[in-house]
């Protein structure tokens, strides 16, 4: 299911947020509730009981994996959130309209429950719905089909008194009034919970779950990404798709690594909606968990790491292998996860094997990580152009899974195992500065093209295969440059490939702007690129890339850049 959001950050510079940041965290795990408190400036770290435990959920399950998320060490690594997933209510609302807690399954109730965490260094986390109902039709904090008072502020307040910590807002059964879009209402109902938490006297985090119940396929839909948008003035963190596959007891040992791989796949053309306090979530961690190997046990960790992405367990603590506390537990890996800076990886490289992402990280560094999605172990090399990083002296390079340390120059080598992900820190020394380079991806998944297979200069939409003539440089000039041409505005509409003019404004066409929603705009004409339409056959020659009027959120004109 869904997790929720926070309130927008406050108007702070750079380097405030920065210093912010890097505090030490307070001893106590307890808040103190300002109206512009700055939340989950990191991704937040923690469990959930959902995808291990579903509905089987008590008191005695909650205890013992917040005891061993301290006794494994992980809680002390920033594992600290421990969330109480649907199904810990009674099916209905007592007199006053307070939810009730389910005494047979925690029988000394929410506020003990918090208060034992607490006492243990933890954070309490728990679940509610924007909607009437939960997704196990529990009742939820929204209005009830076909109108009436909704219970967000009540609810809020209940969950302050409870010294909640972190909220989980899902989206199911909500009820959308007539002559209001669903995307109308659900931006009401959780602008609405967003006062309500603001309001409640205590500082809550909140993950929201309003993108899931929009996503359309890896590649979205305009309502997908517009929701993505505007989730970020809620709350800190958000579901943005389909949830992981949860494990069962029945079959424990069936593969979970395609939902792992299919919910990396819509997160990682998301950057751009990632900051400090706003999160995109591809769902919980189960790493180590029954369905993944060792190998893609850690490829869950290192990809998720790159994304910026919350680290969020949901599996039986208790249970973890030594291997898999070692995976979770990198202090390497939660480090790149939670690196101040806030910027998520992007896809620089790409093809049916291979996929290599990269990272700018805030003291300079650049993470670089190859995911072999291939069944067996493969040899890697990787130029250190595709990590940005052009006319180095040397490069320090550290491999984040073994610890070793050496010196590149200018590839960097290793070897990856089927389903893995190995994981570098790059330290670059005597280099320029670095700058963004590789594949400019759009709609279906595709990539920008500079092969000349419709003409000269001519720039298609193409499968991607991370050659040469898909790596784009993005300058700070605002041009975009192939094998040293510029991507310029063309005739008829046609973008193209051109000699790049000395200087920008002597050639109008050439500079860009890359918008918050994914449009890639060309300046001089305000025109958007765009992705052609799906050929008929997959035999159909490539068309080329044109310059249209810029449309509200329209999936063939976002993009994805690298970093």
């Amino acid at each position: 299911m869904p997790p929720r959001l926070r309130a927008s950050l406050p108007c702070l510079t750079a380097a405030a947020v920065l210093a912010l940041m890097l505090a030490p965290a307070p001893a106590a795990a307890e808040p103190t509730a300002t109206s512009d408190t700055p939340l989950a400036l990191t991704p937040p770290m923690g469990w959930n009981n959902w995808a291990h435990y579903m509905c089987d959920i008590d008191e005695a399950k909650v205890i013992a994996n917040a005891d061993a998320l301290v006794s494994t060490g992980l809680a002390a690594k920033g594992y600290d959130t421990v969330t109480v997933d649907d199904c810990w209510m009674t099916r209905s609302r007592d007199a006053q309209g307070n939810l009730v807690v389910d005494t047979q399954k925690f029988p000394h109730g929410m506020a003990w429950l918090g208060e034992y965490l607490h006492a243990k260094g933890l954070k309490f986390g728990i679940y509610e719905d924007a909607g009437y109902l939960t997704c196990e039709k529990y009742p939820g904090s929204g209005a009830p089909q076909g109108g009436g008072a909704d219970h967000y502020a009540q609810d809020a307040r209940q969950f302050a008194s409870w010294k909640v910590d972190y909220v989980k807002m899902d989206g199911c059964n909500l009820w959308v009034p007539e002559g209001k879009t669903k995307e109308q209402a659900y931006r009401d109902a959780y602008n609405a919970v967003a006062r309500a938490l603001r309001a409640s006297g205590r500082d809550m985090v909140l993950s929201a779950s309003a993108p899931a119940y929009f996503q359309q396929g890896e590649w979205g839909s305009p309502d997908w990404h517009k929701v993505i948008g505007w989730t970020g003035e809620t709350g800190q963190l958000w579901r943005e798709g389909r949830d992981i596959k949860v494990y069962n007891p029945a079959s424990p040992a069936t593969s979970r690594w395609s939902s792992v791989m299919g919910n990396y796949g819509y997160n990682r053309w998301l950057g751009r909606y990632a900051s400090p306090g706003n999160w995109n979530d591809p769902d919980f961690l189960i790493a180590g968990a029954p369905g993944l190997t060792a190998a893609e046990s850690r490829s869950q960790v290192a990809l998720w790491a790159m994304m910026a992405a919350p680290f969020i367990l949901s599996s039986d603590v208790s249970a973890l292998t030594p291997d898999a506390l070692a995976a979770l537990g990198n202090t390497d890996l939660i480090a790149l996860d939670q690196d101040p800076m806030g910027r998520q990886g992007a896809v620089v490289s790409s093809n049916a094997t291979f996929e290599i992402l990269v990272r700018p990280l805030a003291n300079g560094d650049r993470a670089v990580a190859v995911l072999n999605r291939s069944a067996r172990d493969r040899d890697i090399a990787v130029p250190l152009e595709e990590a940005g990083l052009h006319a180095c002296e040397a490069v320090q390079a550290k491999d984040l899974w073994s610890g070793e340390r050496r010196e590149i120059a200018g590839t960097l080598t290793g070897k990856v195992a089927a389903h893995g992900t190995g994981v570098w820190r790059l330290t670059p020394s005597g280099c320029a500065e670095a700058v963004p380079t590789g594949q400019i991806t759009g709609d279906g998944a595709k990539c920008a093209d500079g092969a000349n297979t419709t003409g000269v200069g001519a720039v298609v939409l193409a499968t991607c295969t991370g050659a040469p003539d898909q790596r784009w440089i993005l300058g700070d000039d605002s041009r975009l440059r192939l094998a040293g041409e510029c991507l310029s505005a063309g005739e008829d509409g046609l973008v193209e490939l051109a000699d790049c003019a000395s200087r920008p404004q002597e050639q109008p066409g050439q500079t860009w702007k890359h918008r918050r929603d994914g449009a890639l705009v060309e300046e001089a004409s305000g025109l958007c690129l765009t992705a052609p339409a799906a050929a008929a056959t997959p035999d159909a020659p490539a068309e080329r890339l044109r310059l249209t009027a810029c449309g509200d959120h329209r999936v063939d004109q976002a993009w994805s850049l690298p970093v």
